[in-house]
């Protein structure tokens, strides 16, 4: 279990992910937490890394920085996904061991299997057969990061763990159409269809595939569950157990925003997998299940969104 007063550096708190883990350690009575922005720390940089574990000497890392995106991104910037992440988790996996941290999570995501895995997901499905092709560059990326936790623990004993959460969404999402996922894209979409009094709305794809969605509060809470209660290097599935079709979430957020107007399929965009559905069944036998509903978490977002549009 971690001392409440132990040192606990969170890579990536400005992101979603990394935001919602503060949140959360600070809740739960943590005092003693270490971040850094990109500017005063480049994690793509080696060195700079090297020394700043040197200094700080943290005694736990939760590594969420990341660069992501949606399918649009990582179809253009592929080069960018797999370079990005392969420095960041490197430099931060082997300055962690270096420096003798106790005990690392690394997130990664469930991109990581096969375009055609056996649903649900199970995490021996892991390396079995080819990736999807729209998001190949930074599954990998990915896979090297659990492998690199995997064999610095069997090398030098590190207590390295890796988690991989389904589709995250929440508080402190990208919004941006270029880059972001689906649930934020539609909800910047529907809002703005329903301010500008448009008629319809363009949906990517055929609106069949589907997909697990998990409030980005939940996971932080399974990050620290995991962190005090999980350790192995058998990579842990986080989600919620359930999917929804995208044209089913279309619908959901529509009623949400309040939009009254039509929702209208771009079939020339891809779909993406078919179905990502995770196995969640390692993770409850720890003794954690998720508590935020989607309809819950989608009003939550939204409010949030109109907030930020407010400031």
């Amino acid at each position: 279990m971690m001392n409440k007063h132990a040192k606990i550096y969170v890579a990536g708190h400005r992101g979603m992910v990394g935001s919602a883990i503060i949140r959360n350690l600070q809740e739960k009575g943590y005092t003693n937490i270490i971040d850094k922005t990109s500017k005063e720390l480049n994690l793509m940089r080696q060195e700079e890394v090297e020394k700043f574990f040197e200094l700080e000497k943290p005694d736990y890392v939760f590594l969420a920085a990341a660069k992501v995106g949606g399918i649009q991104a990582n179809n253009t910037y592929p080069a960018e996904f797999i370079y990005n992440n392969l420095m960041i988790e490197s430099n931060i996996i082997h300055s962690a061991y270096k420096s003798g941290v106790k005990k690392l999570l690394f997130l990664g995501s469930s991109c990581i299997y096969p375009k055609l895995a056996k649903q649900p997901i199970k995490e021996e499905y892991l390396l079995t057969d080819s990736l999807e092709p729209t998001n190949e560059a930074y599954a990998i990326a990915k896979i090297a990061g659990i492998e690199l936790c995997k064999f610095y623990r069997r090398q030098y004993g590190c207590d390295f763990i890796s988690a991989m959460p389904t589709n995250l969404y929440g508080v402190n999402d990208n919004f941006d159409l270029e880059t972001s996922h689906v649930m934020p894209a539609l909800i910047r979409k529907f809002h703005e269809a329903k301010i500008n009094g448009t008629k319809e709305v363009v949906m990517w794809g055929t609106g069949k595939p589907k997909r697990e969605f998990l409030y980005v509060d939940d996971l932080a809470d399974a990050c620290v569950h995991l962190m005090n209660n999980y350790s192995d290097e058998v990579h842990v599935n986080v989600g919620t157990g359930e999917d929804v079709e995208i044209r089913e979430l279309a619908q959901i957020i529509k009623e949400v925003v309040g939009y009254d107007g039509e929702i209208v399929n771009d079939v020339s965009k891809p779909d993406g997998t078919p179905r990502k559905l995770l196995d969640v069944s390692l993770l409850e036998s720890t003794g954690w299940k998720y508590s935020t509903r989607l309809r819950d978490g989608i009003t939550k977002v939204y409010e949030w969104y109109l907030d930020s549009a407010k400031n």
